[in-house]
């Protein structure tokens, strides 16, 4: 392996490797774990990953989208950090699993962009 391509394997993830990390506010608060990501297949673009947050052993559990490119990676909690506290994540916009077919529906995708404050993915 060159030293090109072990750097750019290290930047890179695979999806099912971020299913089920960890997402913590900016106060260091667990807020839940990845679901699942959703991509733009036609623009390539990472659009939401989607968030499980509450509920106990899955039972009560709401799923979040969140804006790509509102979370960032840390390091140090081996987790992803979004820019919300516990009480803004409640009120964010949120759907049940057989519902992620709302993903991509312009409206819906305006709310949760609006909600994080993040550019939209559409652009």
């Amino acid at each position: 392996m060159t030293l090109a391509t072990d750097r750019y394997t290290r930047a890179l993830i695979n999806s099912n490797q971020v299913e089920g990390t960890a997402v913590f506010n900016v106060q260091g608060e667990r807020l839940g774990s990845i679901d699942c990501v959703m991509i733009d297949k036609q623009k390539g673009h990472v659009a939401y990953a989607v968030m499980a947050f509450g509920g106990f052993l899955g039972l009560g559990e709401k799923r979040h989208p969140v804006p790509w490119a509102s979370m960032t990676y840390d390091t140090s909690k081996d987790g992803y950090v979004i820019p919300l506290s516990k009480e803004e994540l409640k009120a964010a916009p949120s759907l049940d699993p057989d519902q992620y077919s709302q993903l991509g529906d312009p409206d819906y995708d305006a709310a949760v962009y609006t909600h994080y404050k993040a550019e939209p993915y559409w652009l």
